[in-house]
């Protein structure tokens, strides 16, 4: 059994949709036994080449990457800040 992989109508892979097939028999349409290479956000397969490449814009891209979040230095920092801020104005 060999792998083969899933890709829609528009040539994305579809994750989740990997099959196999014997030595031999024929690969079903919408298959590839060309295996998306690591680091791909969104593979697009292209049937002449038979490769995949990269279809995800780089705000795609960005927006999949964890935000930074602050380092408990900095919350404290914040919350002193806003301390001398409620002092300042009274206690309000």
């Amino acid at each position: 059994m060999k792998p083969i992989y899933q890709y829609d109508d528009k040539f994305i892979y579809v994750f989740g949709g990997d099959s196999k097939v014997a030595e031999g028999e024929e690969i079903p349409a919408g298959f590839t036994d060309v295996q998306p290479r690591e680091g791909l956000y969104l593979p697009k397969y292209s049937e002449k080449k038979k490769t995949w490449s990269e279809s995800a814009t780089e705000e795609y891209i960005e927006d999949l990457q964890p935000k930074p979040q602050p380092t408990e230095t900095e919350v404290m920092k914040q919350q002193i800040a806003d301390l001398y801020y409620l002092i300042a104005l009274g206690g309000m």
